[in-house]
């Protein structure tokens, strides 16, 4: 019998896709394993792989094609022996869809059939469980358990925005406990109030009382892309339902500068000339937040509703700036590396980034974050906590200013970082620990090797 291929899910947060290019015509014999199509997500380019024999009897989406709802059929396969033509107009008018590939929650007994599976390409992680299709229309009917109904309504938010991994998409406790920290939700209706909005907040405006305000012909639109919508989507949920505290600090850098000065000159070169590495100071950041958070385990932590997560390792996010938007590749484990190997990992990552090819375990996960506007001028700044991380350093320029030693004014190249703290995982006096830790080991960068 036909079945409908379906647009994966690639990550928990992915809600749609473009489908970039197919690599099998209508009439093609599939096996599986065989790479069928590249797919775009918002931060990479997946290879898709088949898992059933069969012929390719329609391709209902055409390459190209942008904003693919997840779960939503993109192609026709007939079966072995099946007649093409009448699989490629049958299934499309009565598709009997490969459903998710996912485990049976406790609460829900049913399983689901197996799903096609994107691979990414390079040898990416398998990717996440697919989501659960959005509603076909405003006011259907929203598939979940009661359990689920409740904890969404006590978290506040609206269960239509939750992608449902149960048998046949329906929301089950686990998918509202992954929303709560971004995962697995959907774009809100256009002109509809953020539902993670706080209690007695008012309403986000419309698109149409924001466009009221202008007139026509004095601004040019854009439409958003993934990756965007997928920012402002998370952003705002860490700031709506994150209670947020902030602590700056200045530090002294002439040590760290005299030895990173040292180090770089010492690097030994290659056959091209060019050294093995050559280290910056957010180097420097990354590694010292990095035993920061293993001097203050208890600020090593991530926090659920049931429980904190203490991290054994220091996987540092770093924000990475792109022309569409925001990534945060994550150096693992960075407490044990060298400096030169963060370095080295840390460009390549970046390039990879930027190139979209970063696999999904490059960015998901992490238990802190370093953000740097130094390189732009600005001297101190706030931001924004990753979910489900519970912190993120915010680093300024590094500047001479004048201060005060033995009492005398003397200039000193100094640089302020900002760390925000999520209060439900750490405390006040804990955040001091943890970043009087970090200036320490700024000020002494030997204490870095040691």
């Amino acid at each position: 019998m036909a079945t409908n291929i379906l647009m994966p899910a690639l990550s928990p947060t992915m809600e749609k896709g473009n489908l970039a290019k197919w690599l099998k015509k209508e009439g093609d014999k599939v096996k599986a394993g065989d790479i069928i199509a590249e797919i775009e997500t918002d931060k990479a380019t997946m290879e898709y792989e088949a898992v059933d024999e069969g012929t390719i009897a329609k391709i209902i989406v055409p390459e190209g094609t942008q904003d693919v709802a997840v779960n939503s059929p993109i192609a026709v396969l007939a079966a072995e022996g099946e007649d093409v033509n009448a699989a490629a107009s049958g299934a499309a008018s009565t598709p009997k869809a490969e459903a998710p590939k996912a485990s049976a929650p406790k609460e829900e007994p049913k399983k689901a059939e197996p799903a096609p599976v994107a691979k990414p390409t390079a040898s990416a992680a398998p990717p996440a469980p697919v989501a659960a299709p959005t509603p076909a229309a405003s006011g259907a009917r929203i598939f979940s358990s009661p359990l689920a109904r409740r904890l969404a309504k006590d978290a506040g938010i609206d269960i239509a925005r939750i992608s449902g991994s149960g048998p046949h998409g329906r929301v089950i406790a686990s998918d509202v406990e992954a929303a709560k920290s971004g995962k697995g939700l959907k774009a809100a209706p256009a002109g509809a109030p953020m539902a993670a909005a706080a209690p007695g907040a008012a309403p986000a405006m419309t698109d149409a009382q924001i466009l009221g305000l202008y007139e026509p012909g004095n601004y040019e639109s854009i439409p958003h892309d993934g990756m965007r919508r997928t920012i402002a989507q998370r952003l705002t949920l860490a700031t709506n339902s994150m209670p947020t505290f902030y602590l700056t600090v200045d530090c002294d850098l002439g040590k760290l500068m005299a030895a990173r000065e040292d180090i770089n000159s010492a690097a030994p070169k290659g056959a091209d000339g060019k050294p093995a590495y050559k280290l910056s100071v957010n180097d420097f950041v990354i590694k010292a937040m990095a035993i920061a958070l293993q001097k203050i385990p208890e600020a090593n932590v991530s926090w659920t509703e049931a429980a904190m997560l203490r991290h054994k390792h220091s996987d540092i996010g770093v924000a990475v700036a792109l022309p569409f938007g925001l990534i945060t590749p994550i150096i693992r484990q960075a407490e044990i590396k060298t400096l030169s190997a963060i370095s080295n990992e840390m460009k390549d990552l970046a390039a990879r980034a930027k190139a979209k090819k970063l696999k999904p375990n490059e960015y998901q996960g992490g238990s802190s974050s370093v953000s740097n506007l130094g390189m732009y001028g600005i001297k101190d700044f706030t931001a924004i906590i990753n979910p489900p991380q519970s912190s993120i350093l915010a680093v300024g320029t590094g500047e001479e200013r004048a201060v005060v030693r033995n009492g005398q004014i003397v200039a000193a190249t100094m640089m302020s970082v900002t760390l925000s703290c999520d209060h439900r995982a750490m405390d006040g006096a804990l955040g001091a620990e943890l970043i009087t830790a970090f200036k320490k080991l700024i000020e002494n960068p030997v204490m870095m090797v040691v």
